[in-house]
């Protein structure tokens, strides 16, 4: 396909919503794609949506936002860029004009994401030729950002330095490698479907990063099991022997990814699955560690209110009949920006609870930033998850998900006695 960069073309994107990548994603491998600043969506698998669509009560202040299913297709012109537009499924204006888009780009502008790097077209202004120019020179570069990118997949553990210039959380969106291989690769399985398939369905979910100016996230993959009921025997022995290898035997939960903006030096962090499965438990602690730290401080204020709702997740959980949660993850998202002025005799819970309550004017008296200290705990990824309520599985599984509830009270632990050490 070669669409033309006229106004028929800005006519037909602009019923939709142009997709650009999630660039928190920081594990897992399945795309997640950036639908507006408070709304992502990935690609929807029936067991997942199940699980969203019968969500227990309890458990929703534990996942992220359930806000429908879109339509997403893509086009791709000669020189091989392609272009992912969300749009309401089976003609439903509404599930796309009830969302917030006000931060997407003007109907004037098309926005283009490639393989290699972003391209804004302005239409009425833009002349051919020099479209044909850009694109020469794009081509020049890409080679060098290629080169570029290849090294990132294969590192497991990176730290990239953050311009002066600018605002940090501005320059995020360019920094996640993991994002970006999991986008390409999406964009490749799109790609090679396209002769049999160019509509897929999508879940839109909350983006949790959207309340953080800087966000810090770890992925943790929870349980001591990870194949579902469904897995054939080589799935079964391969996910049996990563959970062998790695933390998730021994204590029930294994590093999947982390993003961590140090302050000290002005560096990114970026921590990936690969290394997560080689840690030995201690060296998982050594990982929670360094998540909580800035690479100035430790950041202790963040203690109290993580643990408290790990405490009160494993609760929920352990009070959910039949729920299995096999390869399901877990997050915990809290601000890198740097700490400011807080009330020296402010109870830890209190600044949470004002965290919470940014809004009210009485928070302005403990000179406290509400982004500073608050922290997110949320479960994510149920394309395994079973639970005797689906009524069409074979397997009917009884109490409560003992592998999973097992992960979580071990780090519970671990940050207790992360945060014990650090008062000593």
């Amino acid at each position: 396909m070669s669409p033309a960069f006229g106004a028929m073309e800005v006519e037909h994107y602009s019923k939709g919503v142009l997709l650009e990548p999630f660039v928190h994603q920081v594990g897992g491998h399945s795309c997640v794609l950036r639908f507006n600043d408070k709304t992502i969506c990935k690609p929807l698998i029936q067991r997942e949506h199940q699980f969203y669509e019968t969500l227990p009560t309890e458990m929703r202040k534990f996942t992220p936002q359930y806000e429908g299913v879109v339509s997403v297709s893509f086009e791709e012109d000669e020189d091989g860029n392609l272009c992912l537009i969300a749009y309401p499924l089976n003609g439903d204006h509404n599930n796309l004009e009830n969302l917030d888009n006000s931060d997407c780009e003007p109907k004037s502008k098309l926005l283009r994401w490639t393989n290699k790097k972003t391209m804004l077209l302005e239409n009425e202004k833009i002349s051919k030729e020099w479209v044909r120019q850009h694109r020469k020179e794009e081509k020049m570069k890409s080679h060098k950002l290629e080169e570029e990118f290849e090294w990132l997949k294969k590192s497991e553990v990176l730290y990239y330095t953050v311009e002066k210039k600018g605002n940090v959380s501005s320059q995020f969106k360019h920094h996640n490698p993991w994002s970006m291989k999991c986008h390409q690769q999406q964009l490749q399985r799109m790609k090679e479907n396209a002769k049999h398939r160019n509509q897929y369905k999508f879940i839109l979910l909350e983006n949790l990063t959207s309340r953080y100016e800087v966000p810090c996230v770890l992925d943790l993959k929870m349980g001591t099991r990870q194949h579902g009921d469904d897995a054939s025997e080589e799935k079964k022995a391969n996910q049996i022997r990563k959970c062998q290898q790695s933390t998730s035997a021994v204590i029930g939960v294994r590093v999947c990814g982390m993003q961590v903006y140090q302050a000290g030096t002005g560096q990114l962090m970026f921590m990936n699955k690969y290394h997560g499965r080689k840690l030995s438990v201690q060296g998982f602690k050594e990982a929670l560690y360094q998540f909580f730290h800035n690479g100035k401080y430790l950041r202790r204020e963040l203690f109290e209110s993580v643990i408290k709702k790990l405490t009160e997740l494993k609760s929920v959980l352990e009070k959910q009949e039949s729920y299995r949660f096999y390869s399901s993850s877990l997050l915990i998202i809290y601000d890198g920006k740097e700490r400011q002025e807080v009330a020296v005799d402010s109870d830890p819970e209190d600044l949470e609870d004002l965290s919470e309550e940014s809004s009210d004017e009485s928070a302005g008296a403990y000179a406290y930033k509400p982004t500073a200290s608050t922290v997110d705990v949320r479960m994510i990824d149920f394309a395994h998850t079973t639970c005797k309520y689906y009524g069409e599985d074979s397997v009917v599984h009884e109490g409560q998900d003992t592998g999973y509830v097992f992960g979580l009270q071990n780090l519970i632990d671990i940050i207790k006695e992360i945060r014990d050490e650090s008062n000593e």
